[in-house]
Parts: C-alpha cells; sequence; structure tokens
C-alpha cells in the first residue's frame, strides 16, 4: 500500500509505503492498548469506586458482587444437598448395620453392648505441620469412600448372618441334648459282652440307667417317624432331624408321640420302661446317620461341652465313653 503525503512545510510530496507486516503491527499496537486500557478502568473502578461517591458506580459495582455472592451460595447450596442426600444414605446404611450387628450377636452369642457402638471410638496422634483445611472436592471424596466402606461391610455381615444362622440351624438339628436325667450310662457304644446271652456282641447304642417311668425327652427337634413295638427294642421311637440323622429311645414304657408329630429339643416323648429284650429300667438311645450308627456319646459331649458345666450323669458319659 502507498500513501502519498502532502505538506506545507514539505517542497515535494513524500511517499510511504505499508506493507502487511506493518499493518498487523499496527493492529497489535491498537489491540495491545485497548486492552492496557479496559485493564487500567477496571482495576481503578474496583480500587477507587468504594471512594468515589458515584451512585451508578456503586450500584454497577453492587450489582456484580450480588451475582457472583448468589453464584457461589448456589454452588454450595447444590453441593451441600448432594452431601445431604449421600450423609441421608450413610445414616440409613448405619442402622441397617445396628439392626444386622443385633442379630449376628444374638447368633454369635456376643453381647453387642459390649462394644458400645453409640459412642465415638477414642483417637489421637501428634499434630504433624504442615497442616490445612480440606477442600470441597476432597471433602466429597472422602465421604463417597466412607459410604463404599460402610455399604461393602454390609453386604459382609449379611454373608456372616447367613452363614451363622445355617450353621445355628445345624447345631439344632444334631442330638446333643441328653435324652433322659440318668445318674449314669451302664453300656457305651461299642463291642460288648450281651447281658442275656453272654456272647461278644456290637452294642449300637447307650444304655442309660434310669428308674421306670422317668421322662424321656428329644435330643434335638425333628420329626417322629417311628412309634412302635419292636421285637428286641420293646416300644420304641425315632425321631428324623433332617440331614440324613435319626435318633432312636428303646425299650420306653409309655410313648407320648406318634408318626407324622414335630418334636421340639427337649420335649418328653416317652417314659422309661423295660419293654422288649431286656434286663431292667433303661433306656436304650441310638444315633444313625444314613442308616449306619454313630457313637452317641460323640454327639452328647459336643452338647455339653457348649452348655453348663458337667453334672454327675456327663462324667460318667465321658468315663464310659473313653
Amino acid at each position: 500500500m502507498h500513501i502519498i503525503v502532502f505538506a506545507h512545510r514539505l517542497a515535494s510530496p513524500r511517499s510511504v509505503t505499508l506493507t502487511a507486516r506493518h499493518v498487523m503491527v499496527g493492529a497489535a499496537l491498537v489491540i495491545l492498548t485497548v486492552l492496557a486500557s479496559a485493564a487500567l478502568m477496571y482495576f481503578a473502578t474496583l480500587k477507587y469506586v468504594p471512594t468515589l461517591r458515584v451512585p451508578l458506580l456503586h450500584s454497577l459495582l453492587r450489582s456484580v458482587q450480588e451475582d457472583e455472592a448468589r453464584r457461589n451460595e448456589e454452588f454450595l447450596r447444590q453441593n451441600l444437598n448432594a452431601m445431604a442426600v449421600k450423609l441421608g444414605e450413610m445414616q440409613a446404611q448405619l442402622m441397617r448395620l445396628d439392626a444386622l450387628g443385633e442379630r449376628v450377636s444374638g447368633l454369635a452369642g456376643v453381647k453387642l453392648q459390649e462394644f458400645r457402638p453409640a459412642e465415638p471410638p477414642g483417637r489421637g496422634g501428634a499434630a504433624v505441620a504442615p497442616m490445612r483445611d480440606l477442600t470441597l472436592s476432597e471433602f466429597a471424596r472422602e465421604l463417597e469412600k466412607l459410604a463404599k466402606g460402610v455399604e461393602s461391610r454390609a453386604d459382609f455381615l449379611n454373608i456372616a448372618e447367613s452363614e451363622l444362622f445355617h450353621a445355628k440351624l445345624k447345631s439344632k438339628r444334631l442330638p446333643t441334648a441328653l435324652p433322659v436325667d440318668a445318674e449314669f450310662n451302664a453300656s457305651g457304644f461299642g463291642q460288648r459282652i450281651d447281658p442275656i446271652t453272654g456272647q461278644s456282641a456290637m452294642h449300637e447304642g447307650i444304655d442309660f440307667i434310669a428308674p421306670q417311668g422317668s421322662p424321656i425327652v428329644a435330643a434335638a427337634g425333628g420329626v417322629v417317624i417311628a412309634a412302635e413295638w419292636h421285637h428286641s427294642f420293646g416300644n420304641m421311637i425315632e425321631v428324623d432331624h433332617g440331614g440324613e440323622i435319626v435318633t432312636r429311645y428303646a425299650h420306653c414304657a409309655s410313648m407320648l408321640v406318634k408318626p407324622g408329630d414335630i418334636v421340639r429339643r427337649g420335649q418328653k416323648i416317652a417314659e422309661v420302661g423295660s419293654t422288649g429284650r431286656s434286663t431292667g429300667a433303661h433306656l436304650h438311645f441310638e444315633v444313625r446317620y444314613r442308616g449306619q450308627a454313630q457313637d452317641p456319646a460323640k454327639f452328647l459331649l459336643a452338647g455339653q461341652r457348649a452348655g453348663p458345666g458337667p453334672t454327675a450323669s456327663q462324667g460318667n458319659l465321658t468315663a464310659k465313653s473313653r
């Protein structure tokens, strides 16, 4: 671009050539000048408007400040609402954990009150510098991490409760309660001299000596599958406890249940007698698993270890089972 300059001071006209570079430099200078002027005006406005008594500028500045404060308040409100929702979820999870803890402690036989879950645990330590406040995003991350930790522990307690519940049901089906309050057992499980023939024979149960008419109770809960006369056992009752475990109560004087009855652990089902192939009043007690005779002492001793201290009859049971 050529520019011809005419001036009365110049003897003759002069020509100036402007290149693209000159135009770009000039435009950049203009933009920088505008930006610098705007920044200077903004700085001067923020710094000196409070001291100047210009109503228009004061109202403009107040409007800007109110808009900024409103945006900050809205941002904080949204974050607080989100954290309040998360806090509500955690409170619900904690209530669920408390309920689970009570059920699990009941199944496990642990007193939940000993752990004082309502009281915060004692914590402490030395203050290590440098220390700083948590930012809002850091606090949100920590809250999210805590919520996930509570949820995973609730899942674990659910699994533990299920396993403990099944274990307790299984233990209730095991014949671990003494079927009669006997002073001692006359004959244990295994090979013995038959009291009638005098020959060596396998004894598939335990004989408990008890007075005629003494109560006989179910060693575990189950369903009565037999209550009948047997040519060797006399009046005999069989109870199915599930899991292919059956108990047999023989030589009864009288039977108080019939097939199909559901009995509880410790429920009276018969009375001690001497019916069938017997030399005197006693209870012949058997435990069978899948039709095979098992040593009843193993089950009864397990129940005695889980309960209170041994009685005289339990001590005799231990001695006979060795």
